[in-house]
């Protein structure tokens, strides 16, 4: 054994809550993730885990951990990821870093989504005898879920094998989840030039090229809304929202550039790049000789959608387990990436993703015990 043993949960959660991971696309707010990480590390390595914590590219002061103990082919992975997004100042009744317990909640910023997970994965595992596992069990923490999914893409470039089973501790309200729809964000921008709006014919109206590219990309939705239909989601077909414009500069000028934002949230067995390209094709066609040029470009270059079969021996166990169906949802993880790796994975953690980016963010007291049980019939039955 090295050094400390991990110190007890409500501990291992206030150090978790106080220690920032923010990540976001915006600087003034972005966080390393390092401080966290090694904590974690720490705290695995006393269980006699072995810990590698992998910079990740281009990222500095981003950081993936990897702790495994055993071996063999198969094994379970408990992965989660160790940023949390920004705060909203001034809105809080608590402050975020600093674990609060009252009415039956863990209040502070990362208790549902989703520090507290490796406290309870850790608390699990620690009088369990980890010298007597036949298959192996690791544990993945990831940087930059939030953000830009570079944590997760970083170890799919990697390429290892880690594990035949996986479970993602985002908050279910420990309800199995086995499949997501994707999400990805796009671009469209319009060039034409400018002129006065007294005489039309001297200039290139990028406004009213983006008129026909919001109706094409209105109509594309309704087939892709006829063709595709999922039952098992809430809202059963993929989305495309408009959702951000802005264009030209005065009334009395022809407007020169138009740019235009759109998500796109495609089902499970839908590829996000061809998606991207029959748009492509379809709005170069639709503004065909009107003289505007147009580009389009990633956002967000987007996380794919989740599906694992529902005789999965991963599904069935947990919904065994908890007593639910596996079930699906609309938010997007980093299930795809680990499915990439040749894990069977689900979602599955404690905390309600309503509890999730919201100010006051809490874990209910009540999820811990049957949480940590939970935990410990999946390493039971996976590496046992």
């Amino acid at each position: 054994m090295h050094g400390m043993n991990p110190p007890n949960l409500i501990s291992m959660l206030q150090q978790l809550i106080a220690t920032p991971s923010i990540s976001s696309v915006n600087s003034r707010w972005d966080h390393e993730n390092s401080t966290i990480i090694n904590l974690l590390a720490q705290w695995l390595e006393s269980l006699g885990m072995s810990v590698d914590v992998l910079p990740v590219p281009g990222y500095p002061g981003k950081v993936n951990l990897i702790a495994q103990i055993g071996s063999g082919n198969d094994g379970l992975v408990l992965s989660g990821h160790s940023d949390t997004v920004p705060y909203d100042e001034g809105r809080w009744s608590y402050d975020p870093f600093v674990l609060t317990e009252a009415d039956n909640r863990l209040y502070g910023l990362g208790t549902a989504d989703m520090k507290s997970f490796f406290a309870l994965v850790i608390e699990a595992i620690r009088d369990m005898p980890l010298d007597k596992l036949k298959q192996p069990l690791t544990i993945i923490a990831t940087a930059d879920e939030e953000s830009s999914m570079c944590g997760a893409q970083a170890l799919v470039a990697r390429q290892q094998h880690l594990g035949r089973y996986a479970v993602i501790g985002e908050p279910t309200g420990l309800r199995p989840i086995r499949m997501h729809k994707g999400i990805a964000m796009e671009a469209i921008l319009l060039m034409g030039q400018s002129g006065h709006s007294s005489d039309p014919a001297h200039g290139i109206n990028a406004l009213d090229g983006m008129h026909k590219v919001i109706g094409e990309i209105i109509a594309w939705r309704e087939e892709l809304a006829s063709g595709h239909r999922n039952t098992m989601f809430k809202v059963d077909t993929p989305t495309v929202n408009l959702g951000h414009i802005q264009g030209g500069d005065n009334p009395n000028r022809i407007c020169a550039q138009c740019e235009l934002h759109i998500d796109i949230r495609p089902l499970p067995g839908m590829q996000l790049d061809d998606m991207r390209s029959a748009l492509k094709k379809r709005l170069a066609m639709a503004l065909q000789n009107s003289g505007l040029q147009f580009e389009m470009k990633s956002l967000f270059h987007g996380t794919p959608a989740m599906e694992t079969a529902a005789d999965s021996i991963i599904v069935k166990c947990a919904e065994e387990l908890t007593g639910f169906d596996a079930e699906a949802v609309s938010y997007g993880t980093e299930g795809p990436y680990l499915t990439e790796l040749g894990m069977e994975t689900i979602i599955m953690g404690p905390g309600d993703i309503s509890q999730a980016h919201q100010p006051d963010e809490y874990l209910e007291i009540s999820h811990i015990k049957p949480g940590i049980q939970l935990i410990q019939s999946l390493v039971q039955r996976f590496c046992y």
